[in-house]
C-alpha cells in the first residue's frame, strides 16, 4: 500500500507539499496540484481520513440518528439530509436506533469517538443530559431539549388546526385522532393540542386514541384501528397522525365496509409518497421535509463555523387536498 512518502517521491516534491495538497492548506499552484494528484492516482494512494481529520480538527462527517429509514417519513428525511450534506461538502454517518435506548446511546458514543463534526437527532429516547454532555454541534428534529440546542420542526399546531377544521367543515360530527405516545414531549404533540382546541371550539364530539405500541408495528396498529372502529361505529372523521396511519385506516375501513369519504373522512400527516399512491389518495398535511433537512444541515455547519444560529426553527405546513376528505 502506497504511503505519502511514495507519493512525494513519485511527484518529485517534498512530503510537506503533498500534505498541503491533501489538506488544501497554504498556496499551491495548479501545476503542483495536478502533479501530486497524478502521482496519487498512479499509486492508488488512499489518504488516511482519520489522521487528516485529527490534523484539520474536522472530519466533514455528520452523524444522523433516526428510528429507522424503513419508515417513509424518516426515509425521506434521511434522503434530503444526505443530499444537502453532500452539497455542502459533508457526508452522513447513518444510525438506526429502532427506538432502543441502549442502541441509541451506543450510537451517540460511537459518533463521538469517530469525531463527527455534529449530530442531527431524529430519534429521542435518551435523557436530555445525554445530549448536553456531548459537547458537539447538535440539531434536533421535532423536539426541544434545551435552550442551547437548536431544533427544526414543522408548524405542528397549524397542521392540527388545518386537519381538524377541514374534517368539521366537511360535515364530520364525531371525530377521532389516531396518535402515538403523547408523553414523549415531542413538538408533534401540538397537533393533538390543536385538534382538541378546534373540536372544543366548534362543540364537536371527539376522542383521542393514544397508544404505546411500536409505531413501526403495522399489524398491531391495524388491530387497534379495527377494534376501535368496530366499537365506535359512529365515527365519521379521522385525523391520523401520519400518512402510514391514514393508509392503515383506509385498509381497515375497506374490511369493515365503510366507504371513503362518504361514510368516513380521513386526513393524514406528512405527505410522504404513500399518500398519493393509496387508493383513495390521502388528503394530508404536508411537512416541508426538504426544507427541514436543508435547515438542519445549515444549523450544523453554522455551529461548526462558530456562527450565530436561531434556536427555534419552525417551518410552515400546507394542506394537500386529495380524495379522503
Amino acid at each position: 500500500m502506497a504511503t505519502i512518502k511514495d507519493v512525494a517521491k513519485e511527484a518529485g516534491v517534498a512530503v510537506a507539499t503533498v500534505s498541503r495538497v491533501l489538506n488544501n492548506r497554504g498556496y499551491i499552484s495548479e501545476d503542483m496540484k495536478k502533479k501530486v494528484s497524478a502521482a496519487m492516482e498512479k499509486l492508488q494512494y488512499q489518504p488516511n481520513e482519520v489522521a487528516r481529520s485529527l490534523y484539520r480538527k474536522k472530519s466533514n462527517i455528520i452523524g444522523l440518528i433516526v428510528p429507522t429509514v424503513s419508515h417513509p417519513f424518516f426515509g425521506e428525511l434521511t434522503n434530503y439530509i444526505e443530499y444537502y450534506a453532500y452539497k455542502n461538502g459533508y457526508k452522513i454517518l447513518l444510525c438506526n436506533s429502532q427506538l432502543d435506548r441502549t442502541k441509541e446511546k451506543e450510537y451517540v458514543d460511537m459518533l463521538k469517538r469517530n469525531q463527527v463534526d455534529g449530530i442531527i437527532m431524529g430519534s429521542h429516547t435518551l435523557d436530555i443530559e445525554d445530549y448536553l454532555d456531548l459537547n458537539l454541534p447538535i440539531v434536533t428534529i421535532d423536539r426541544k431539549i434545551s435552550d442551547k440546542i437548536p431544533y427544526v420542526s414543522s408548524d405542528n399546531y397549524k397542521g392540527g388546526e388545518l386537519a381538524t377544521n377541514l374534517l368539521i367543515e366537511s360535515g364530520c360530527e364525531n371525530l377521532a385522532l389516531f396518535t402515538g405516545n403523547l408523553h414523549l414531549h415531542m413538538l408533534s404533540n401540538n397537533r393533538h393540542h390543536a385538534y382538541e382546541d378546534v373540536a372544543n371550539m366548534h362543540g364537536v364530539k371527539h376522542v383521542t386514541v393514544e397508544t404505546d405500541l411500536n409505531v413501526f408495528d403495522s399489524d398491531k396498529y391495524e388491530n387497534l384501528i379495527y377494534n376501535f372502529l368496530r366499537k365506535y361505529s359512529d365515527i365519521d372523521g379521522i385525523f391520523a397522525n401520519s400518512d402510514i396511519l391514514a393508509a392503515q385506516t383506509i385498509k381497515i375501513c375497506s374490511k369493515l365496509g365503510k366507504k371513503i369519504p362518504d361514510d368516513i373522512k380521513i386526513v393524514g400527516y406528512d405527505d410522504v409518497r404513500i399518500s398519493s399512491l393509496a387508493i383513495p389518495e390521502i388528503t394530508t398535511i404536508r411537512q416541508p421535509v426538504d426544507k427541514m433537512s436543508e435547515k438542519a444541515i445549515e444549523l450544523i455547519i453554522k455551529q461548526c463555523d462558530n456562527e450565530y444560529v436561531t434556536m427555534e426553527n419552525i417551518l410552515p405546513v400546507t394542506l394537500v387536498k386529495r380524495s379522503t376528505c
